[in-house]
């Protein structure tokens, strides 16, 4: 196995394929991307979804899904295919997609934990160079069980805070507020039905996608003195599965597939799967194949609501003459696993379809469009590519990398490996827990459980869906060797760059 770490800071940044690439990116180690920097600064529209996973759009094969207006934002971009978020929950993908640095590092690697105030997301950055920055929806960058969400100085002027469509925060949910001076109390418009996890949810003018895309579109329209960005950060796809009725009913439940699992393949998997698989949404088994599919059914009618109002923004950056200096950014926080190797849901599971999310970057006559790009890419490399974009360097604490030489063309390679880590301590608990560590290439997968003999080893090409766990397989001993080895590597190259050496000693 080549060994991605260089002897020296500078070989590791230079190195395309490098273990994290980008330890301690500073300006002045990314002459490349320096060469794309724009004197003009862009407008940033930032749209992210929460728990949608990379396979739900028609631009991308899913033959079942309508998703028009975001397919033709791939016409008008570059589509990563193989783009990894750091963490498979909320907090610690969030925190680690706007600081560009991995979960461990941020020190928020677990939903229910608190950004520490010295953090810098880029929005501040941004901010701290001009831009007027926005958000609609949610942040989850610190916690917000029973508690309404603590801001560090994250660099927003407008705030529209709406953590999910539920009245918990009272009057801080500014989505439930906005609800209630329309006339509607939140009871009469939510209604689960009991032990129903995808239903019919509220109308669609009322939904808290299209209030968010309103905020965006208010945002967008505004007079703007300096060049802005905007986070839209919408709740759905994430469960309950609610979408209005006239969405969901366009998806016949009959007419989609299965959820991809194999009988027996949760045997030699670790057995926070067999938990997963057993108590998660009352139990797979326990669900019908009829009920199965209707919660496909919702997720996908849910990603089409987000669909069109992705399309509302579009029309709105384009009727206010703002399209060809914007950048539109497209993604999700994390993905779902929708039933697939008989699980629902999130947590310390790292296939494909959980830490594997889409990603779409557009800024016309600026970067390519019409690419799909397979190059191995994180959501840490989102930050430093906006910075790079605006002409502005990047600081030495960012650990990842920007993407503008393949969102100019300039190459097709990016990384040999993506890194993901997921930590599972339970609040006042002594439960044992699951704290996971994965390397994923371009062929092969490792997921290492730390303190147990556990993990999983999957080869990419011979087993795309991840169901024939290699870990224990003695013909393939040499092969989880040289992985433990690339993820331990990887593992001590997300140590913080920060605070940088000043002297010999």
């Amino acid at each position: 196995m080549k060994t991605d770490i260089g002897v020296t800071r500078r070989e590791f940044i230079k190195g395309a394929g490098a273990a994290v690439a980008g330890l301690a990116l500073g300006s002045s180690a990314v002459s490349a991307a320096e060469e794309t920097m724009s004197t003009d600064k862009p407008n940033i529209l930032w749209i992210c979804t929460d728990q949608q996973r990379y396979d739900t759009l028609s631009g991308l094969g899913n033959k079942y899904i309508r998703t028009p207006n975001i397919d033709r934002l791939m016409t008008e971009g570059v589509t990563f295919t193989h783009n990894f978020c750091q963490s498979p929950v909320c907090t610690p993908s969030r925190a680690s997609f706007l600081t560009s640095r991995y979960p461990r590092t941020t020190r928020a690697h677990e939903n229910g934990q608190c950004i520490p105030a010295d953090e810098a997301p880029v929005t501040k950055m941004l901010a701290d160079a001009g831009y007027d920055c926005g958000l609609a929806g949610k942040l989850h960058i610190s916690a917000c069980f029973k508690r309404v969400e603590k801001r560090i100085n994250d660099g927003y002027r407008e705030f529209h805070w709406s953590h999910d469509p539920s009245p918990r925060w009272g009057k801080d949910n500014e989505y439930t507020a906005w609800l209630e001076s329309k006339g509607h109390k939140w009871s009469d418009v939510y209604k689960q039905p009991k032990g129903k996890w995808a239903y019919a949810g509220v109308p669609a003018e009322l939904h808290q996608t299209k209030w968010c895309a309103d905020r965006a579109i208010d945002f967008i329209k505004e007079d703007h003195k300096s060049p802005w960005l905007m986070s839209v950060n919408i709740y759905a796809p994430h469960h309950p599965f609610d979408p209005p009725k006239e969405y969901l009913d366009r998806y016949d439940p009959d007419k989609l597939p299965d959820p991809a699992y194999v009988k027996g393949e949760l045997d030699n998997k670790p057995a926070s799967h067999r938990e997963n698989h057993d108590n998660v949404m009352g139990g797979f088994e326990k669900m019908t194949p009829r009920e199965r599919r209707e919660i496909t059914a919702a997720y996908y009618a849910m990603i089409e609501q987000v669909d069109d109002n992705v399309g509302r923004m579009l029309k709105a950056l384009e009727e206010s003459g703002q399209r060809k200096n914007t950048i539109v950014i497209f993604m999700s926080d994390h993905g779902e696993l929708l039933g697939d190797h008989g699980m629902y849901l999130k947590g310390s599971f790292v296939y494909d379809c959980s830490v594997r999310v889409p990603l779409i970057i557009s800024w016309p006559g600026h970067f390519k469009s019409g690419v799909k790009s397979d190059a191995l890419v994180e959501l840490t490399d989102v930050a430093p590519t906006l910075l790079a974009s605006a002409g502005m360097p990047i600081p030495n604490r960012m650990q990842g990398r920007p993407l503008n030489d393949l969102l100019t063309g300039k190459t097709d390679q990016h990384r040999e490996h993506v890194f993901c880590e997921s930590y599972g301590t339970k609040v006042n608990s002594t439960e044992p827990t699951w704290t996971v560590s994965m390397v994923r290439t371009k062929t092969h997968k490792i997921a290492v459980c730390h303190g147990t003999d556990q993990g999983e080893l999957y080869d990419m090409q011979a087993d795309p869906g991840e169901h024939v766990n290699l870990w224990n397989d003695p013909k393939h001993a040499a092969l989880k060797a040289e992985m433990m080895k690339r993820c331990f590597d990887a593992s001590i190259a997300t140590m913080d760059p920060v605070p940088m050496r000043v002297a010999p000693w």
